[in-house]
């Protein structure tokens, strides 16, 4: 990553990345089936999956409806942050 992010922020990308492609991954799409039907690139769907890349939240959205969940449900993270 060329930012200079924090330990807890740098998790909280691999998280986000995580729940994609758990999400994804249930929808039976591969990345590239998914970057169509949101109109992304697959090969930037796979950099946020890998917690590489700080994803907009227009992005995130697109993301959100192409996989059925609405964007609350989808930031849902059992975690703590």
């Amino acid at each position: 990553m060329g930012v200079n992010y924090s330990s807890q922020e740098k998790l909280l990308l691999v998280q986000i990345g995580n729940r994609i492609k758990e999400l994804r991954v249930k929808s039976d799409l591969s990345q590239e089936k998914l970057a169509y039907a949101c109109d992304l690139d697959r090969t930037y769907i796979g950099s946020v999956e890998r917690g590489e890349r700080n994803i907009s939240i227009i992005n995130l959205n697109k993301i959100a409806i192409a996989l059925k969940i609405s964007l609350s449900d989808f930031l849902f993270l059992n975690n703590e942050y």
